[in-house]
Formats: C-alpha cells, sequence, structure tokens
C-alpha cells in the first residue's frame, strides 16, 4: 500500500527508472559490441583484398575547412566524413575549427561505431553500418 507521503510509489517509480536505465545501457554495450565485430571483419577483409588506405582528412563542422590527420584507413562513405582506420577504430571526421589544426593538422578521437549510421539525424536518411562497409567493400572506385 502506499503511504500517506506516496514514499512506496516513489520508491518502485526509482527502481523501475534505474532498471530502464540498465537495460538501456546493456543494449549500447550490445551494438557497441556487434559494431566493433563488424569493423574489425572489414578491416580484416580490407587487407586480404589489398584495398588501399589513403591519409584521412578531417574537416571542419561547418564543412569550410579541411585539416590534416595522423590517421590513415579507409572512407567508408561518400561525404568522407566516417572512416575506418588501420587499427580498426571508427572515426567521425568533422572537428572544430581551429587555428592550430590549420597548422599542426586535426586529431580526431575514435569513437563506438553506430549499428544503423545516420539513425536519429535530421534528414532522416540512415544506413546499418554492415551495409555501409560491404559497399566499401564492393566500390571498384578507390575514392569512393
Amino acid at each position: 500500500m502506499v503511504g500517506d507521503d506516496g514514499r512506496d510509489w516513489r520508491e518502485v517509480r526509482q527502481h523501475a527508472v534505474l532498471a530502464h536505465a540498465a537495460a538501456a545501457q546493456q543494449r549500447r554495450l550490445a551494438e557497441q559490441a556487434e559494431a566493433a565485430a563488424l569493423v574489425g571483419a572489414f578491416v580484416a577483409e580490407a587487407r586480404r583484398r589489398g584495398l588501399a588506405t589513403t591519409r584521412l582528412v578531417a574537416r571542419s563542422h561547418d564543412g569550410r575547412a579541411r585539416y590534416r590527420t595522423r590517421l590513415h584507413g579507409w572512407y567508408i562513405d561518400r561525404a568522407r566524413s566516417r572512416a575506418i582506420d588501420v587499427d580498426g577504430r571508427f572515426h567521425l571526421l568533422t572537428v572544430p575549427r581551429a587555428l592550430r589544426a590549420r597548422f599542426f593538422g586535426a586529431d580526431p578521437q575514435p569513437g563506438p561505431a553506430p549499428l544503423v549510421v545516420g539513425e536519429g539525424g535530421r534528414d532522416g536518411e540512415s544506413l546499418p553500418l554492415r551495409i555501409m562497409l560491404q559497399r566499401r567493400l564492393d566500390a571498384t572506385d578507390a575514392r569512393l
């Protein structure tokens, strides 16, 4: 029963919120592990096929500036905004504009690869990572 102050209801609600958050975290971790396995398989297959790597370039968020990076790997989309480096890490190649980066290059940090690239974006276009990576492997144009 609920007490006069509603304490029991709050405890039940708090427990439900925590359980929901834990389940969401477990789903995220499982998706990240699956995406990491896809990326690892992509790197292995790209090397097996002799797919040439390139020095990756980052762009500013507004798209007006391009910055050198120390990264080598494969672009996986036509916009050249997402890439997999030779170590099998996923990179989003957009960075803030910076004068320092003009001279010394940008250092985009790797992040977890999404299972669905572009999910939740404003344009509504999304593509499963598996398909994007397979298209890159099958592309005859090395520049994509």
